[in-house]
């Protein structure tokens, strides 16, 4: 008989071996699925590697590509610290960008010429706005005691709904109606130059973002493990009765965590704006997918901020890697599946983290004694 046990306490060692063991569970139906679709496995992900990591320029085209995904892995990392499960960081990146590009434009109408100004500004004003959408489930879970679940992921469409409304269903203030071609194709305003923020390095291009992400994952480290806020969260994620019994304030908690996550995917939104776009892009934001991307990120990383970057990078480097590669030989979805596998492993190693599994024998049951003799 197999019974499944919660864990009372997890071995260090567990925590490390079983996120290395799911990706190479991953990798493994990968190859099988690899070769079924007539693949070399092992050329396959030769050409992965190199192509995220080791050929020229690859790995600063992999830190651009995962300078988004460290920012939602963190906001949904941050989330599920507290057993909060955000889902909803796609859209709070999606405000980030609306704040930060209002912002950004705000300023330059005001002739500011200076880039450390615009890369503070954009990121207080999409750290708020992110904040203030991440709220919104928050609020409802604290006192409605609403699924954050349900509520978080059906706001990301409302949030895409807003971004594609201010952009080609209306003459809003981001939307560029300056040429008779910017009314018949809509786009967004072009940012000022001043608010483009710089990159560092020559062979190694690290984009700033990529720089901040790794700052908000210090904090959130520190603040998670180094401060009161930090272990009443870790309580309260474990126990809420406990937390309660001991008198933590649960709903202001809840609040503050919605806040905290809310506010790191919508720096994230700001990053775009200001080290990719550079300017409001409904189109290139929603195909994208980085919130969804960022749940895989936090589910490997163990939601420690650090391993949540060190998988960002790797994920990062195999969605490069993936479009280098398309072809015809190699379709675009195939990339899609394999992320879709590395999910669905990191979830099934979860488990093992979580709970214990134990083979029990069942004894035979005994003959039933002959009935004695009638006397």
């Amino acid at each position: 008989m197999i019974r499944v046990e919660r864990r009372l306490e997890t071995p260090w060692w567990l925590s490390v071996a079983v996120p290395v063991g799911s990706l190479a569970v991953a990798f493994g139906v990968m190859a099988v699925l690899l070769a079924a679709t007539g693949h070399d496995p092992g050329h396959t992900y030769r050409q992965l590697f190199e192509a995220g990591f080791t050929a020229n320029g690859a790995l600063s085209a992999t830190l651009l590509s995962a300078t988004p995904l460290l920012f939602t892995g963190l906001a949904a990392a941050a989330a599920f610290r507290m057993q909060l499960f955000n889902i909803g960081a796609e859209g709070q990146l999606y405000l980030g960008a609306v704040g930060s590009s209002w912002i950004a434009l705000r300023l330059g109408g005001h002739g500011v010429g200076s880039t450390p100004v615009y890369v503070v500004a954009m990121c207080v004003g999409g750290g708020l706005l992110g904040a203030l959408w991440g709220l919104i489930p928050g609020v409802l879970r604290a006192f409605a005691r609403t699924n954050e679940i349900i509520t978080s992921l059906m706001l990301n469409y409302v949030a895409g709904y807003l971004l594609t409304y201010l952009i080609f269903d209306s003459s809003s203030y981001w939307r560029d109606i300056s040429t008779l071609q910017a009314r018949a194709f809509p786009q967004g305003k072009a940012m000022p130059s001043a608010s483009e923020w710089p990159t560092f390095g020559s062979s190694l291009v690290v984009p700033l973002g990529f720089l901040i992400a790794l700052g908000a994952a210090t904090a959130l480290w520190v603040l998670y493990s180094r401060t009161r806020f930090g272990f009443e969260v870790s309580v309260i994620g474990d126990s809420r009765r406990a937390a309660r019994y001991a008198g933590m304030r649960t709903r202001r908690k809840i609040l503050a965590v919605m806040a905290v996550s809310g506010g790191i995917a919508g720096i994230g939104g700001a990053s775009q704006v200001g080290d990719f776009t550079h300017t409001l892009d409904p189109s290139g934001l929603q195909t994208a997918a980085f919130g969804y991307t960022g749940i895989v990120v936090a589910a490997l990383g163990r939601y420690n901020p650090f391993a949540v970057c060190l998988v960002g990078v790797l994920i990062g480097g195999l969605q490069n890697a993936g479009f280098t590669l398309q072809g015809a030989d190699f379709p675009s979805g195939l990339v899609g599946v394999m992320q879709g596998i590395i999910l669905f492993c990191a979830l099934g190693g979860e488990l093992l983290i979580r709970y214990r599994v134990r083979l029990a024998r069942t004894s035979r049951s005994q003959p039933d004694a002959a009935p004695e003799p009638a006397r």
